[in-house]
């Protein structure tokens, strides 16, 4: 069984066509694996608050928020003495519900964004769309089975969970690395960053759905 409640905390621009309008949304989802609240404040200073009972997740969580200028704030109780499976997948889904209620009718923003993040040795690239259509198209090798107590197959299966739920396209390459920690926050790092792009209000295209369908 499982509920979920999309709560606004404030006006949307698709609610009341302000366009200057924090686009914040929260969301609370229970399982009998899981009890997450998300909040976001997809025009904010990039402020986190977080608490998924995984360290490094947490940490990766943490790159959304600073490099996407996104506030974010996640409280999960899992069932990790099982393993992180559920935490780690519920959090990507709820994230990812939080994200297509944040967004609105997506009249104004620039639709796609794209990102390269280095971090030593290791490169990725992340493009997104918000297109309305889930997709994950990831190809990525880590060089170890996990990251402190992430199990780094966990890292797929929180992108599949937010793309099943935000509605977006979003293809991840890890092109270079051989230290795991180094692969994993470059993924987060250019994801952050492409989001940022992705949701950023166009001046060009106000009130405009960027889609020749009129509609996301």
């Amino acid at each position: 069984m499982t509920s979920s409640a999309l709560i606004p905390t404030s006006s949307s621009p698709s609610s009341t066509g302000d366009a200057s309008a924090d686009r914040i949304a929260e969301v609370t989802r229970t399982t009998a694996e899981t009890r997450i609240s998300v909040r976001i404040n997809l025009d904010g200073s990039g402020a986190a608050r977080l608490s998924s009972g995984i360290g490094f997740f947490d940490h990766m969580l943490d790159q959304i928020a600073r490099h996407g200028l996104i506030d974010l704030q996640v409280d999960c109780e899992g069932d990790l003495h099982i393993d992180g499976h559920h935490t780690v997948e519920d959090v990507g889904i709820t994230i990812g519900q939080a994200f297509a209620r944040a967004v609105g009718d997506k009249k104004g923003i620039r639709r796609y964004g794209h990102a390269y993040v280095p971090l030593d040795e290791a490169l990725s690239r992340v493009v997104v769309d918000f297109s309305g259509r889930p997709g994950l198209h990831m190809d990525v090798k880590f060089t170890a089975g996990s990251i402190g107590q992430l199990d780094t197959q966990l890292v797929y299966e929180f992108f599949q969970g937010f793309v099943n739920h935000a509605g977006v396209t979003l293809h991840i390459d890890n092109l270079k690395g051989f230290n795991a920690h180094h692969q994993c926050e470059t993924i987060f790092k250019a994801f952050a960053r492409a989001l940022r792009f992705a949701l950023e209000r166009d001046p060009r295209s106000a009130g405009v759905i960027p889609s020749t369908k009129g509609s996301l």
